[in-house]
């Protein structure tokens, strides 16, 4: 046999062993598109380590941030379709993110295979305690009494607590005037002091002022009650059934993984979810477990995308 010859069917062999050889065959990254130590990297970092001692192979984190996680989605969406990058994907890198940007360098819907969501936090509405407002539709009614001088304060323009009360604005019909502050933080020490009157927010960061007394939750934007608010009514209960809106993370692939890969993936992730550890872990950071089929969190994207669309066109927002 020809030298040419034997080396050729050596390599068909030995590609034919890679290509035989179970998912994952090596250590796997994740992209988190966010600096260590936030509620991303923590839960980024819990579902690596479920797949970890799944797969019996290291899935590991990279941290890539900047530009509000757009510059690490980028990074995913033109990594190899192999099964061994996966990508920590949020609200902000697909869908409020591409609303305002349209010139980012990646699709947010062609760009990606989702595999699962992970978890999710419900917008809540809240008013500061010296703010004579006792329900929603009492809100709703003072600012159709009053427009344009309520005022909710966000951490920015373009921020999903912005976009969060522009999407009630139109949902609720009402007029409220946006401050927007550089932080959540800030926000809310104006809100404690009177100075705005409400946000939208999740509630985990608002929990203490919550339990003073000092901030009021009316309504939570959501299908069902909060089991850390359970007295708090869902916005359908409280009549307001078309705002409902949460910040989620998810899990995904680079578009063109093989099924089977994402497949495997979410059977593991789902497995992960449904643990007492991911419950009390998530519910330390003020997030809801979530978990769904690749489809369905498909859908969900381009539904949300839509909605964020939606939102960004009737505020105005443009970001360069």
């Amino acid at each position: 046999m020809k030298p040419v010859l034997r080396l050729g069917l050596l390599w068909l062999l030995l590609v034919g062993h890679a290509l035989a050889q179970p998912y994952p065959a090596r250590p796997v990254k994740l992209i988190v598109p966010f600096p260590p130590g936030g509620n991303t990297d923590i839960v980024g970092r819990f579902i690596a380590q479920k797949l970890t001692d799944a797969f019996g192979q290291q899935v590991y984190v990279e941290n890539r941030g900047g530009a509000g996680g757009t510059i690490g989605a980028e990074a995913a969406a033109k990594s190899p379709n192999d099964g061994y990058t996966l990508f920590f994907a949020t609200t902000g890198t697909l869908a409020s993110a591409p609303s305002m940007q349209p010139d980012l360098r990646y699709d947010p819907v062609k760009a990606f295979a989702p595999v699962s969501t992970l978890a999710n936090v419900p917008v809540v509405v809240l008013v500061a305690a010296s703010v004579p407002i006792a329900s929603l539709q009492e809100l709703i009614q003072a600012a159709k009494a009053k427009p344009g001088q309520l005022k909710f304060g966000s951490a920015g323009s373009g921020h999903f607590v912005h976009l969060a009360g522009e999407m009630f604005k139109s949902a609720a019909g009402v007029d409220l005037l946006h401050v927007p502050y550089k932080g959540v933080n800030a926000a809310l020490t104006d809100m404690l002091g009177g100075r705005i009157e409400l946000m939208f927010d999740g509630p985990a960061q608002y929990e203490p002022h919550l339990q003073s007394g000092k901030v009021r939750a009316l309504a939570v934007a959501h299908p069902k009650r909060l089991a850390r608010l359970p007295q708090v009514p869902t916005t359908a209960e409280a009549g307001l059934p078309g705002y409902e809106l949460a910040s989620w993370f998810g899990l995904a692939a680079p578009a063109g993984t093989p099924g089977e890969v994402v497949a495997r993936l979410n059977g593991e992730v789902l497995k992960a979810l449904a643990t007492p550890e991911a419950a009390e872990t998530f519910s330390k950071l003020g997030l809801e477990v979530a978990g769904s089929s690749p489809q369905q969190y498909a859908a969900m994207i381009v539904e949300d995308l839509a909605r964020w669309r939606k939102a960004v066109k009737a505020a105005g927002i443009k970001l360069e």
